[in-house]
This record gives structure tokens, sequence and C-alpha cells, in this order.
């Protein structure tokens, strides 16, 4: 094989790596999540990823459970199986142009057209959002857990000094005594000054919310 021969192949060679290389180092497409305002009825994490998987490969789908449902299924859930409900959910699509189409598409629409279905009368309200990710979603999951847990802390500790204020005064009641203990009389102004800086407002959800849509 003669040298210029030679220097052709190795070319060659080296141009099809070339390629390969950059076949591998093609970007994987973006994710697209779409939000859902309201779950229509009996619908749950399953059956939405069924719905919306005859559009396109899902990844990961959140659904909000329902406080409402949450505090009164809890006393009848030891007599019968109640179904879950949920307020809101997020969507993943492995590739936003179809979570755009979807978004587009199926908003405002009929969640099913069978008369007999339990979710003839209910609408899609569906939001797709750009520049929304996924750890997005998990800050504000977590921001929402801790709020709760320091709101929970407050009425805990609002409780006991209501129950220490009124045991006060009971003993001294059975004394005979008109005195008021002076630690416990102005409880209701002590309870306010508990820090509630970090506890989530309802107006401070309804930006989260907004943000969603601009």
């Amino acid at each position: 094989m003669t040298q210029e021969a030679e220097h052709y192949n190795n070319s060659d060679i080296e141009s099809t790596e070339l390629s390969t290389s950059k076949s591998l180092m093609k970007k994987e497409p973006k994710r697209g999540i779409i939000y859902l305002s309201s779950i229509p009825p009996y619908m749950n994490v399953s059956k939405i990823r069924e719905f919306f998987g005859e559009f396109g490969t899902i990844g990961r789908v959140y659904l909000q459970l329902s406080q409402k449902g949450s505090k009164n299924g809890e006393k009848v859930k030891k007599r019968r199986n109640v179904a879950k409900k949920f307020s809101e959910g997020w969507v993943e699509f492995e590739r936003k142009s179809i979570a755009k189409k979807v978004a587009i598409h199926l908003n405002n629409t009929q969640v099913s057209n069978r008369k007999k279905s339990k979710q003839y009368d209910h609408i899609w309200n569906i939001k797709y959002l750009s520049s929304f990710k996924w750890t997005h979603l998990h800050e504000r999951l977590a921001y929402e857990k801790a709020a709760k847990r320091q709101k929970l802390r407050a009425e805990i500790t609002l409780a006991k000094k209501k129950s220490n204020f009124f045991s006060a005064n009971l003993d001294k009641n059975k004394k005979n005594k008109t005195v008021v203990n002076k630690e416990y009389e102005n409880i209701d102004t002590n309870v306010e000054q508990i820090d509630t800086d970090d506890i989530e407002q309802p107006d401070d959800r309804e930006e989260f919310l907004k943000s969603l849509f601009s």
C-alpha cells in the first residue's frame, strides 16, 4: 500500500470516529412540564400517567393531596377504602415539544366524552410551564413542608400557654384568691410574639401559582 493510499485510509477512519463522537455528544432532548390546576375525581398518579402517556413518554408525575380530603379521609379509612383526592399536579414529558402540544390541545377540553364516566362533567385546566424545572417543584414542596411544621409548632405553643393559663387560674380559684398569675396575664399578647415570619401565608401561595403562569 502506498503512503498516499494509507493517508486516505487514516483520514477516513478519523472522520468516522469524529462523526461517531459527535453523535454520542448530541444533547438529550429538553424535558417539558405541564401544570394541572385541578385533578378530576377518582384520578391518581397511575391513571394520570396512563392518560398522558398516550401522547408521549412521561417522566415524573406529582399530585398534591387535597387537604380537605385527607382530614376527612383519615376517620373513614378504617371502615372502607376511600379514594384519595388531589388538588393539583405536575406532569413531566421527555420532550418539551410534546408537553407544549398537550397543553395547547387539551386545555379547556372535556376530560371524558363518555356520559357514564365520572369525569364527564370535568374540564382539563392545563398550562405549559416554560423555564420551569423539576428542582423548582422540589424546592417549593420543601418550603411548604417547613412552613407547616413551623405553623404546627406555633399552634402547640399556643395550646400549652392556654392550658397553663387555665390551670393557674383554677388553682387560684380553689384557694379563693383573686390575683391572677402575672406570667399568664397577657397570654394573648405573648402568643402574638411567636415568630411567624417563616409561616406561609395564603398570599404567598397565590404568588407562587401566579409565577407558574408568568
